[in-house]
This record gives structure tokens, sequence and C-alpha cells, in this order.
């Protein structure tokens, strides 16, 4: 362990600390002294890794911890399924509990804890914790979703992703969890990155890549334990979802980037690939706040979803990683070819397009968001006469933008958010890129990354002449950061959030550019 690991550590553990001299506290609060769990002692705190809080219904909320008192060490716990009780509270003294109960700490699931906490309020901002012996954790905010009915006057969340642990500090996430009034964050995934230690590094990767269960559990455990994106995590409910770096770079369905091409990685076949996707989705559930619907069965996971957040917003999150075809023209930034062309190349897969459009395609909510991983809007990255496209993002696989899109094309307002690329785009969503008169049908707004890319810049690309090629893009900018959105029956809002730096850390926020997209009339303006 490094002396910024330590440093990292020692922070979380004198914070945590707190919990045990509050106990005394807690008793005064609630009248009587805790339950005792009858519960083996543990050798120091169990609460290093922070709480979250997930998918917001009406009527509830998953709450989140992972029992964890020697976290890069796997965890130093007994072999046995502990009991955690938990308290949500109207307050954040807990002085007016909402509800409590009891949960089980499985080893077979790093004793991580998912509460799916029913029985609350619609629109409620609610407090929680979690206690354990003598042990207590950090306090939590969340917050439930309006009633199905509701008409909610706005809504505000953030969209963010991509967070390199080695290219900077998540000075970024700080500032997420300064924001207030946020409904939920929606994480659109690279959570943790998979590549091993690197020499020249902003700060350290422990390990070589992960590839089995322990060392993805080590990973996630590295990633909790920064202080910024744990204060962000107890701030606010998430709404998780994965990209990539979860598993392996770009991969895709069943197939691994290692196919033989490149120097020492021999080619992994899929039976081989599929058991470290056990052990990447297994690990992923165990870290966030998901229901247990997300359970994954072997490599195999359903993490795609609906939330709905009154008569105002109706979410689906996709899985584009799960069930696409291997990327077209030998992946990364191509001249088009015959493969990319293919009309039965799959993004999403047959299932999840059905569940789209039954859904999302059917919704008569006053907006709807498609909350995903890589961007839809096409991007022109080339440099001369041939025009160049990113083959992992959907730029790769027109045949199935289109009949996403179609399923989509209807009278209420359709808006996109994603990530991946490191930097942040707003744009006009297209039916047919490949036809000028082609109607807009939607929106479509890219967060920047955390930390990914290191510190970035002003206009890394976006020169006139490149915007040129795309004239459906509205704003480009490299910084890192995160997208703020609002939401009011007639607008739709994007406040493109940046950080100067991310090689050190305590930078300040500042907004690049705010776009509006109003009721009826797709495409981003600049406000």
């Amino acid at each position: 362990m490094d002396s910024q690991q330590r440093h990292i550590l020692d922070l979380s553990r004198r914070g945590l600390l707190r919990g045990a001299l509050g106990m005394a506290a807690l008793a005064a609060t609630q009248g009587t002294a805790p339950r005792a769990l009858g519960a083996p002692a543990l050798a120091g705190n169990p609460f290093t890794l922070g709480v979250a809080s997930g998918d917001p219904w009406p009527d509830g909320v998953v709450l989140w911890t992972r029992l964890a008192p020697e976290p890069l060490a796997g965890g130093g716990m007994p072999r046995l399924a502990l009991p955690v009780a938990w308290d949500i509270a109207h307050d954040p003294e807990f002085r007016a509990i909402a509800a409590t109960g009891e949960a089980l700490a499985r080893p077979e699931l790093a004793h991580a804890v998912h509460a799916e906490v029913s029985g609350l309020q619609p629109g409620r901002i609610y407090w929680y914790r979690f206690r354990y012996g003598a042990w207590l954790s950090r306090t939590g905010r969340t917050r439930t979703a309006p009633a199905a009915d509701a008409a909610p006057a706005r809504l505000r969340f953030v969209n963010a992703g991509c967070q390199n642990y080695q290219q900077g500090y998540f000075t970024a996430w700080k500032h997420v969890a300064e924001e207030e009034e946020l409904d939920f964050v929606f994480h659109y995934g690279d959570y943790i990155y998979e590549s091993g230690r690197n020499a020249s590094a902003i700060r350290f990767h422990e390990g070589p890549e992960p590839v089995s269960l322990d060392e993805y559990r080590a990973r996630y455990a590295l990633y909790k334990l920064d202080p910024d994106l744990a204060a962000a995590q107890a701030a606010h409910p998430f709404l998780p979802s994965f990209d990539d770096h979860e598993v392996q770079n770009n991969w895709a369905g069943p197939f691994s980037q290692d196919d033989g091409s490149r120097p020492n990685r021999p080619a992994v076949p899929p039976e081989v690939f599929a058991l470290r996707k056990q052990a990447a989705f297994q690990a992923w559930y165990e870290h966030m706040p998901l229901r247990r619907a997300q359970l994954p069965h072997g490599p195999e996971i359903e993490a795609y979803r609906a939330l709905r957040y009154g008569r105002l917003l109706d979410i689906a999150v996709l899985d584009t990683r799960s069930f696409r075809t291997d990327q077209p023209c030998g992946d990364g930034v191509k001249p088009v070819c015959a493969a990319q062309q293919d009309p039965a190349a799959q993004m999403i897969g047959p299932a999840q397009e059905a569940w789209l459009a039954r859904g999302l395609g059917r919704s008569q909510a006053s907006w709807r968001l498609l909350a995903q991983q890589v961007p839809m809007l096409r991007v022109d990255a080339g440099t001369d006469a041939t025009q160049r496209l990113h083959m992992d993002k959907w730029d790769g696989y027109p045949a199935a933008r289109r009949r996403v899109f179609g399923a989509l094309q209807a009278p209420r307002n359709l808006v996109v958010v994603s990530g991946d690329v490191h930097v942040a785009l707003a744009g006009t969503l297209k039916l047919d890129y490949d036809r000028e008169d082609s109607p807009a049908i939607g929106t479509e707004f890219t967060a920047t990354s955390i930390s990914s890319g290191g510190d970035g810049s002003e206009a890394k690309r976006g020169t006139p002449a490149e915007m040129a090629r795309n004239p459906h893009l509205a704003f480009f900018n490299a910084r890192r950061g995160y997208t703020l959105h609002e939401v009011n029956s007639t607008t739709f809002s994007a406040t493109y959030r940046a950080v100067s730096h991310v090689t050190t850390p305590g930078a300040a926020r500042e907004d690049r550019a705010r776009f509006v997209v109003e009721a009826g009339r797709p495409g981003p303006v600049r406000a």
C-alpha cells in the first residue's frame, strides 16, 4: 500500500470511528440503546467502504453498504452470514424514524448489504445509516421517486462516469456531493478501470489487471475508499449502470478484446471469457445499490430496467455491452466497412429492443430519458474526404440505432444521456444520419469523464472544420467533470460542469456551457 492509499484509508477510518463514539447519542435519540445483534466482534470498523442508496421507487429505495474492516486485504471478515441493522429517518438526527430493519451480510457476496426498503412516502428526502454491534456507519441521504400519478414541478439529476483512479483525483465527485436537491445521479459506467498498476500514474492501482472475483473486489474497495466518491454516494441516490471497464476494455457480448491481435495477449475464447464476466458482474453487483432483480446469473445479468418519476419523466436504463455483436471493421476509429452496414447487427439485442419499445416507446410522460453508456450521436472523426467513425459506439451499429429510433419516434420528447468518450457533447439526434432530410427525433447530452484522460483541455478536438463535418453537434469540450440536468414540463436543460485539473486535488468547479431543449422542439439551444 503506498502513502496516498494509506492517507485515504486513514481519512476513511477517522471519519467512520466517529460512528462508535456516536452510539451514546444514538441511544439518546431513540430512548433506548440499540438491540444487540448477537454477532461476533470484529477487529475494526466494518463500514470503511461507506454507504449508498439507489434505484428509488415511490415507496422505497435500496440501501447499500459492505462490511470490510480490512478493505484492501480481502475485507477481513469471518466466513459467516452476519446480521446488519439499518435505520431510515425523516431527519438527519434520527429523531423521527421512518423504518428500521435487519439484513444479512453474506460471505458469498463479500458481506455486502442490499436492503430493499419499502413503505416510504413518495417524493421525500430521508436519511439512513447501518449498525453492526457497537459500530455505526456514516449517515447517508436519499430521496424516493414521486408518486406515479404526480406531476413534479422540477427534477434535478447528474450524469457522470469514467473515473480512472490512476489518471486523476475524483474532485468532480466532491462537487456532485455538494449539489443541492438532486433527485438522483445516473452513473453511466466505468466505475472502476481494470488496468494493472501504471508506474507513471497519478495514484496507483493495487495489483495486476483483475480477472478473478477476489481481484475485482479489491479493485472496487480501492475506488470506494476515495473520500470524494464516498461523499457523493452518501449524498444522493444513484442509478448505476456499467460500460466496458467494469469487465474489460471494449468487450462486446461474449467476446473478449483479446482476439489474438495484440502482442503478448493470446486469444481468449468465449467460454473462458464468460468466467471473467461472471466474476466482474458479481463484484459490480456487490458494490452497487441494486435490487435483487439485478443479481447476476453466472456470466449473464439483466441490468436494463425502467424507472418512473411521476408524469414528468420516464427513464430506461440500457445495457449496451452484454447483447451486442462484435465491433465491426476491427474496432477503433475506422472508415465504414461492410460489417458496419450489416442490417442484423445488434447493439442491445432483440429482447432489450422489444422491452424498450413496449416501455419508453409507449410512454405518456412529458419527457422520455434514455440513460445509457455510449454516444448515439454520429461523430465523424475524419480529417479528409473519408468519413471515420467510432466502431465501439452506436456509429458502429447504424441499423440497430435506426431500429431503436424508429421504436421511440413518438410525439413525446426524447432525450439521451451518455458518456464513455471523455468529452462533453451536445447534439441533435436524427432518425437516419445517412439522409440529409431525416427528421430530428431527440437530443443527446454526453457527459465528460470524472478523471479518465487526465486534466483534459478546452478543445482537444472540435475545431470549426471538424464541427462542420458534424453540423448536428452544438458543443464539444474536453475538460473533466459532469453534467447537471434540470427538467420541468416545458424544458430539459444541461449544464456542463467542469474542473480545471485532476492531476492534483482541490480544483474549483466551473460551468463551461448550458443548453436547453424546449418541449416539442428537439435539439439543444445554448442558454
